[in-house]
């Protein structure tokens, strides 16, 4: 997500260059790392069993194997997804940076913890004089940003399928894929916060482009990854 903010927001970068705070540095390693806990927490129900001091089953290198898949798919689809509007917004002269939001971070680790997933790691915020258009282009670069990675993603994972071929990079092409193209049809949804509003608000012609393929995408990794 992406989101304009007031005229004493913390700024990282200027209108010529793209450059990153250490405060928005620590963010960003910070809301990769625990979305990569929340998703390990939520997809190791062993792991989850520690709550209730029950260990039995818990394998240290599964869950070392799960942590960094959620690092190489989850984390790096919600980041590169934020990290795509910075770029853009950058690019038509605003004042932008990526703002953790450690209260839905915390909740995302929490809800891990109990088999419950949401996760809003934070927003792209930015300032500066801008049109609807280029709002609307900041808006819509991180979904396209995740449809561009799934398709990254599904190469490996069609030549897997073909292969026969199991194991860990198997399963970061899948999980890949299917986090990427849910996170593109989630965000493209015209509601709220989300970008799918904005761009609507832009052009309706663009939002439908690239929101009915993502949304039935998104709904197919759903039901079928």
């Amino acid at each position: 997500m992406a989101g304009q903010m007031g005229r004493r927001g913390g700024a990282s970068s200027g209108p010529g260059g793209l450059s990153f705070s250490g405060r928005e540095l620590r963010d960003l390693l910070v809301a990769w790392l625990a979305l990569g806990v929340a998703f390990t927490l939520f997809l190791e129900r062993e792991l989850r069993s520690i709550v209730f001091l029950q260990f039995q089953g818990l394998s240290l290198a599964a869950v070392a194997g799960t942590f960094a898949v959620s690092l190489l798919t989850v984390g790096i689809g919600f980041l590169l997804h934020e990290l795509a509007h910075k770029v853009v917004a950058v690019r038509f002269g605003q004042v932008a940076a990526f703002k953790a939001d450690y209260k839905m971070l915390g909740f995302a680790v929490l809800g891990g913890l109990v088999g419950f997933l949401f996760a809003a790691p934070g927003a792209v915020v930015h300032r500066g004089r801008i049109t609807a258009r280029e709002h609307g282009l900041i808006a819509v670069a991180g979904p396209v940003t995740n449809l561009a990675l799934a398709v990254a993603f599904l190469v490996p994972f069609v030549a897997s399928l073909l292969s026969g071929a199991g194991g860990f990079l198997w399963e970061v092409a899948r999980m890949g894929l299917q986090i990427n193209l849910l996170l593109a049809g989630f965000n493209m949804l015209p509601f709220g916060p989300l970008d799918g509003r904005t761009v609507r608000q832009w052009s309706t012609p663009v939002f439908l482009v690239v929101a009915v393929p993502s949304i039935l995408l998104g709904l197919g990794a759903l039901f079928v990854l």
